[in-house]
């Protein structure tokens, strides 16, 4: 389905432009002096700590559902983690989030599905949708807190810190990788779960959207493609329900959890 011009948001140029530059930039990978197996750990490692712990457990499941509690020194490390994924302001991300879940696929959700694929994909990014203007209300809980305020302010300068780390520590191969791939795959990971998640896989739960859960998602999210059981349980801190359905991020709860580092997880009563 495709929207009509005259109904379009205003596109976001600074959004845009930042986005080819980083698919441009990632592709700096495919020039030989640029390989390094050492820069391509350090972006596994970057990535598993700034997705799985950061957006996944940090920005998802516990500033925007609060499904389990944490001392506030984890919690601000699961958010500066997040922060490092480079998907925005923290405001900004548990806001647009938020309102998915109070407008799943339709009017007033960010993304909504039902305008296309790569809308939901990240088309919805590059303009000025406007739920944008709600995202104040939606996010009132932590608005007031300095550190969340400082992460959103300061995202761009953290990420440019970040790189001029791995430029010292590994020169321009860990900054190729370590930023710009990382980036890119972090981005296009997160991204399918608004697109291919309401697109293809299967639905367990009757959801009343379209929500649904697609194994291959799930694996390159850490468990954030059982979009459907996440759906159905937003509030629940493990959304791989079955035991084939994988979720690393999960997994990660129960080891905090056994270290007594967080507590009140919340799951649905079956998995209780």
């Amino acid at each position: 389905m495709t929207i009509a011009v005259s109904n379009s948001p205003c596109p976001r140029w600074n959004v845009i432009l930042f986005t080819v530059a980083l698919h441009l930039a990632a592709l700096l990978a495919l020039i030989p002096s640029n390989f390094s197996w050492a820069a391509i750990g350090v972006a596994v490692f970057l990535h598993w700590i700034t997705i799985s712990l950061g957006i996944s457990l940090g920005f998802h499941r516990l500033a925007s559902h609060r499904s389990l509690q944490t001392s506030k020194f984890l919690e601000y490390f699961l958010i500066l983690c997040g922060t490092l994924a480079g998907q925005g302001g923290v405001f900004g991300w548990v806001g647009y989030h938020r309102s998915h879940h109070l407008h799943t696929d339709k009017e007033g959700d960010p993304h909504n599905s039902n305008q296309g694929f790569w809308w939901s994909h990240i088309n919805w990014l590059m303009h000025d949708v406007p739920m944008r203007s709600q995202l104040p209300s939606l996010t009132k809980d932590v608005a007031n807190d300095r550190f969340y305020q400082f992460c959103h302010k300061y995202y761009i300068i953290l990420q440019v810190g970040l790189a001029v780390l791995l430029y010292f520590l590994g020169g321009f191969p860990f900054v190729v990788w370590g930023i710009f791939v990382r980036l890119f795959v972090g981005f296009h990971g997160t991204f399918f779960v608004n697109s291919a998640c309401h697109k293809f896989g299967y639905k367990t739960y009757d959801t009343g959207d379209r929500s649904t859960n697609c194994w291959w998602v799930a694996l390159i999210s850490y468990g954030e493609g059982w979009h459907n059981n996440h759906h159905a349980f937003q509030y629940s801190a493990r959304h791989g329900l079955q035991w084939w359905e994988i979720d690393l991020t999960w997994t990660a709860i129960q080891i905090l959890q056994a270290f007594r580092l967080v507590d009140k997880v919340r799951v649905p009563p079956k998995q209780c």
